[in-house]
This record gives C-alpha cells, structure tokens and sequence, in this order.
C-alpha cells in the first residue's frame, strides 16, 4: 500500500521516541527483502517476459532509465514517493540483468534515507503526528484503503489464475 511503510515508521517513532533510530533499519530491511523477491523474480521472467509484468510504454522508458543511468537511476526511485512505481522498476532491473552488487547497496540506501527522513520528522513532530494518526477520519480512512488493497489482490489473482489457464497447453 503506498505510503503504508512510511506511515508505520512515522507512528512508531512518533510513540516511542527512545527507539525512533531502529524503525527505519526495519523498515529498509523489509523493503530490501521484497525488493529482492522482485528482482529474481524480473531475472526469471527476462526481458523477454517483463511484458506481462509491466505495460509496454512504461516498460521502454524503465529500459531506457537503467541501461543509460548508472548508479543513480537505480537509486533515485528507492527515495522517491508513490505514485512512482517501483516495482515494475525492480522487476526491469532483475530481467536487464543488473549488477545487484551495485543495485541492492544504493537501493538499501535510498530506502534508508526514506524512512529516516520520516522517523526524524516524527521525533520532531510526535504529538501532532499521533493526532492526526489517532483520529477518527483517518483510521476510517485506512479501513477504506486495506478494503481497496484486498480487493485489488483478489481481483488481481482472479485475473492472473484465468490468464494461467487460458495459456495452451505446451506441444509434446
């Protein structure tokens, strides 16, 4: 969910300023896990097979960023916010083969400096952070986006298992 992590990070150093400093190495490492999940799963499915990952017009430009960026192309999507999408970028990453020696440190990074920014945010800002957090319209307005998120996996799945089935069988 976009913003989720931020957010978590946010209300936990904004609740317990003692422990403000280990929320974001959590969330970096979490965020390193899923990334890495994405990228062998990019690597599997090759360049050949980003299609059914990602649209056509978003795939060249993702093509283009990473084959002509250097270093900083694969880190300045790990900073930046939704709506970016960092998936697709992930999975074009692990398909276009990149070096993951220089990918997952400057990814690691990035998210790191993320959620750092909005721990030390919140550690300045607790009280007010935690009212908004704590009111009703926002934990309303939560509910109303796990809701959207959940439905969005079933729909997705559905999608994804009927597209399974529909391929024909291989030729023996």
């Amino acid at each position: 969910m976009p913003f989720g992590i931020d957010a978590l990070v946010m209300y936990l150093a904004a609740r317990d300023g003692r422990l403000f400093w280990m929320y974001p190495l959590l969330a970096t490492a979490g965020s390193l896990a899923g990334a890495a999940l994405m990228f062998w799963i990019g690597g599997k499915a090759g360049d050949a097979g980003l299609h059914r990952f990602v649209d056509a017009a978003r795939l060249e430009q993702f093509r283009s960023r990473v084959r002509t960026g250097g270093a900083l192309a694969l880190a300045i999507p790990a900073v930046l916010p939704p709506p970016f999408p960092l998936t697709p970028f992930v999975l074009t990453c692990g398909a276009l083969r990149v070096n993951r020696w220089l990918f997952f440190p400057a990814f690691a990074l990035m998210r790191l400096l993320r959620f750092s920014a909005g721990a030390a945010l919140a550690r300045i800002y607790g009280r007010g952070i935690l009212r908004v957090f704590e009111s009703d319209a926002f934990q309303l307005a939560i509910v109303v986006l796990i809701g959207a998120a959940i439905a969005g996996t079933i729909v997705s799945a559905v999608l994804i298992w009927h597209g399974m089935q529909a391929r024909p069988a291989p030729a023996a």
